[in-house]
């Protein structure tokens, strides 16, 4: 199992809302635009195969990142949720950055 972050760019809202869904079930939101997929390497690439059918490669772009998994894993800001409060979607490696 790993981690990677999955971000994308889409162009027209309709294929946007659609995208989004599809991502809702398959990873954590971090941002509307931005998730954290937790799992192996086969679902990463179902959950791109996914993506990818919904896309319009010439004004749309999908990029994936893979998370180190012994890195250093900061926050830099205001927090998402207030102190004391850890949102338990989040993979438990990361839920200590909380």
């Amino acid at each position: 199992m790993s981690d990677w972050i999955i971000g994308y760019d889409i162009a027209h809202p309709k294929r946007l809302a659609r995208i989004h869904r599809a991502m809702v079930n398959r990873a954590t939101p971090i941002e509307y635009s931005v998730f954290l997929f937790h799992g192996t390497e086969r679902a990463l690439r179902e959950c791109l195969a996914a993506v990818e059918r919904l896309v319009d490669e010439k004004s749309d772009e999908v990029r994936c990142y893979p998370l180190p998994s012994r890195g250093l894993q900061e926050r830099i800001g205001k927090a998402t949720l207030p102190e004391g409060i850890h949102w338990t979607g989040l993979p438990s490696s990361l839920i200590s950055l909380y």
